[in-house]
């Protein structure tokens, strides 16, 4: 593990207890969590200042295998994002890696009319195993993992997919993108869909995602 990393998150815990003024525990806490975080750097052959957008969806979608929470996934975000904004202000780093990655998904309310049975048949919809039916399941899983727009869903390209990692990077408004990491179901799907569907519609250098049967993007 890196000295300097080491050193870096030591003084930012000192700027928490002075300048905040946290609790010991508070403080154990933030430790126990950016601790967390440098072994995952270690053993991914990285220290805190090399560490990118990518690195920091890696880390989530790692969590999330360890079967941590969405509500904990997004404690080590917080607590990832506190650590790189005072490196910045600090003038250690030019830029946040935590500034592009999507905070996780916690339990998003669903309209009333749908119960939570009714959403998981929803997303096991529509039933079969045709080309369009893996397609349509795709799609549904990303959008309700992701929180994607039907805009941004549509829009999706291949290179905007890291599934050996487990995330997405979405087209959005105002030509921003972000990093959202996505869990087993719609990685899952989406494998099906791209070894099983897509190389059957998709013309020479075809970009989109999603596909109709003619090959061409899909549209809202």
């Amino acid at each position: 593990m890196s000295a300097a990393s080491d050193l870096r998150v030591d003084t930012y815990l000192d700027h928490l207890k002075v300048e905040r003024g946290l609790s010991r525990h508070t403080l154990e806490a933030y430790a126990k969590d950016l601790g967390r975080w440098l072994t995952f750097l270690d053993d991914e052959g990285r220290v805190l200042d090399d560490a990118d957008g990518t690195t920091v969806a890696a880390f989530l979608v790692k969590l999330a295998g360890d079967g941590l929470s969405a509500r904990s996934q997004a404690r080590y975000l917080s607590a990832l994002r506190g650590l790189y904004k005072h490196l910045v202000r600090e003038r250690y780093l030019r830029e946040d890696p935590t500034a592009l990655v999507d905070r996780p998904k916690l339990g998003r309310r669903l309209p009333a009319v749908l119960s939570r049975d009714e959403v998981i048949r929803l997303l096991a919809a529509p039933p079969g195993d045709g080309p369009r039916e893996v397609r349509d399941r795709a799609m549904l899983h990303t959008m309700y993992a992701a929180g994607l727009r039907v805009s941004e869903l549509v829009n999706l390209e291949l290179n905007a997919l890291n599934l050996e990692t487990g995330f997405v990077v979405p087209h959005g408004k105002g030509d921003k993108r972000r990093v959202v990491p996505i869990g087993d179901f719609a990685k899952e799907a989406l494998l099906d869909y791209l070894r099983d569907v897509r190389p059957g519609w998709a013309k020479p250098g075809s970009r989109p995602v999603f596909l109709t049967h003619h090959g061409r993007a899909m549209t809202r």
